[in-house]
């Protein structure tokens, strides 16, 4: 990472090619462990959002009549939004701050959650869930882990990113059971009530915990000895953003770091995520059951996902997204063989199996961005998770509609299983940027 050095004040100058020091020494504690405890709470709170869609539509279809595809395309514009806010959310943060654009973010979500138990109508659902829902919970997408990383980091970043990125699983392990019996006991919208409550609750700890630069309490990055000051804030967001594209769309290597990705939205948060319930409830297995198999997913992939954190300050992330993308098509292709009424243990190995590999892929994902864009990574990898919502959003609706015209989501397992041996060839063959020139900016 490029960063410009300004010595801190000292009482004597500093050797010439001694790095400058920090104005004060860091404690025990580095303040960066602090401020990812309070981003992993955060995005905590928030993954109760993430957790709600598959619960919804059985219930939204049975209630109001509506169709599985007109719910699916209330939930795609959600995930596409939350992809395409991404990248804007992480200038945004540059130019106002992290902590005022989380608080924003999180207000918003709990606004669109609640006024879902008023909707009668679907233009009601795609404003509430789709629309508002999806542009808040953008602002508290990956982008905001790559910023808390780069900005407080030097060392330990795979490791934060892994830990970060598992905050939407761990979510998911604690609002999916909880979600599953209010939906069958007390309906839909105590659920909705849910998911508000939890945006608002952890709002304090934003306002009083969350810091935006080690600048701000007189710091160097942890894991680093040089002391880097707060930069000014940047002006013309949506400019600098779509620039930002812009450049990275001249090279190779952004469309295949975002086809990738967009398979691996399709493959978790479009698929897994919205449809693996209604399709295990259609061969008979109750909803709470469904809800509670997703629920150890989430638990599995919080050791999967920390764990690829780890692997990637150690090992080639090109080859570590071969391999969790070849794993994941070969589990989507039994998975049809393995729906039944009750749970069989070969279900409880994919379930697994599949957790290990859930969102694994992102620290390697964060990593190549870091090594190709240097100091834009954050933006540029908030385009990237904007294609990996564009595919989310594309299947989440395209299940809908097969299973509305063919009676069975097996068509889509099948589908799905193909396309990740595509994106584990397009991983492989991502070049290295050569040493010797500067990152791709």
């Amino acid at each position: 990472m490029t960063q410009t050095d300004t010595p801190a004040p000292a009482a004597q100058p500093d050797p010439p090619g001694r790095p400058p020091r920090s104005p004060r020494p860091a404690p025990r504690i580095h303040p960066a462990w602090w401020v990812a405890l309070v981003s992993f709470l955060t995005i905590l709170g928030a993954a109760a959002f993430a957790a709600a869609p598959g619960l919804l539509i059985e219930p939204l279809n049975h209630e109001l009549g509506w169709s599985r595809a007109t719910i699916g395309a209330g939930l795609s514009i959600q995930l596409v939004l939350y992809g395409v806010t991404a990248p804007f959310a992480a200038a945004l943060m540059d130019r106002f701050g992290i902590q005022p654009v989380v608080a924003v973010a999180l207000t918003v979500i709990a606004l669109g959650a609640f006024s879902t138990i008023w909707m009668t109508e679907p233009w009601h659902f795609v404003l509430a869930w789709g629309v508002m829902v999806g542009l808040g919970s953008g602002a508290l997408a990956l982008a905001f882990t790559a910023t808390i990383t780069q900005r407080w980091f030097v060392r330990r970043r795979g490791l934060v990113s892994g830990v970060l990125t598992a905050a939407t699983a761990s979510g998911q392990l604690v609002f999916l059971p909880l979600l599953a019996w209010m939906v069958e006991n007390q309906g839909w919208r105590a659920a909705s009530i849910v998911v508000a409550l939890a945006c608002a609750l952890v709002m304090p700890l934003v306002l009083l915990l969350l810091r935006d630069h080690p600048a701000d309490i007189g710091l160097a990055p942890y894991g680093s000895d040089e002391f880097v000051p707060k930069p000014p804030p940047r002006h013309g967001v949506a400019r600098r953003t779509v620039s930002a594209l812009v450049r990275a769309a001249r090279t190779p290597v952004f469309w295949l770091l975002a086809g990738a990705f967009a398979i691996c939205g399709a493959t978790t948060n479009g698929l897994v995520r919205t449809h693996f319930v209604p399709s295990a409830h259609d061969h008979g297995m109750p909803v709470t059951v469904a809800a509670s198999l997703l629920a150890v997913i989430g638990v599995v992939d919080i050791i999967g996902t920390i764990g690829s954190g780890w692997l990637t300050d150690r090992f080639s992330p090109r080859v570590l997204l071969g391999v969790y993308y070849t794993l994941r098509g070969v589990a989507l292709l039994f998975l049809p063989t393995l729906m039944a009424p009750q749970v069989d243990p070969p279900m409880v190995l994919f379930i697994v199996f599949y957790g290990l590999d859930w969102v694994a892929t992102v620290p390697p994902t964060l990593a190549l961005c870091r090594e190709i864009y240097g100091e834009e990574a954050p933006v540029v990898f908030g385009w990237v998770l904007a294609s990996h919502q564009v595919g989310a959003g594309v299947v989440t609706w395209l299940g809908g509609l097969v299973r509305d015209i063919t009676g069975s989501y097996d068509l889509v397992w099948y589908g799905a299983g193909v396309l990740c041996a595509g994106a584990a060839l397009m991983s492989l063959v991502i070049r290295r940027a050569p040493e010797s020139e500067p990152a791709v900016v």
